[in-house]
């Protein structure tokens, strides 16, 4: 097996033992992040129900227009103080953090510091 199929099918395995821990019900939705190379992306979901209660990422106008550029620790900021607010105004206060296979640092801690910021609990 070559190096790029080991490393994908490592980070499979290591986002299949995270979710299976994590599930998001309506009393506590899971805050579902990803993070490419230039974007990142967070989501507040239902899984009872199969539903997305907020979404946030920097391909958002709003977000977009005040950064310098999309794939920093500021972008992430931004993104998890934006989803907080969008989570608080849907009368959601608890959620379970899913980093999916990522570690927890760099831009994917700062979302979440940014979200805890905003109101959320986890």
């Amino acid at each position: 097996m070559n190096r790029e199929k080991r490393k994908s099918a490592q980070a499979k395995r290591r986002h299949q033992r995270v979710r299976r821990r994590l599930r998001g019900t309506a009393e506590r939705p899971r805050l579902s992040v990803f993070r490419s190379l230039k974007n990142i992306y967070a989501q507040i979901i239902n899984d009872d129900e199969g539903r997305t209660l907020a979404a946030a990422s920097t391909l958002d106008k709003d977000i977009r227009k005040d950064l310098k550029g999309t794939g920093n620790v500021k972008a992430a900021e931004a993104v998890g103080a934006k989803v907080a607010q969008l989570a608080v105004a849907a009368g959601i206060e608890k959620v379970a953090f899913d980093r999916g296979h990522r570690k927890f640092h760099g831009r994917v801690k700062a979302v979440a510091e940014a979200a805890r910021k905003g109101g959320l609990k986890f």
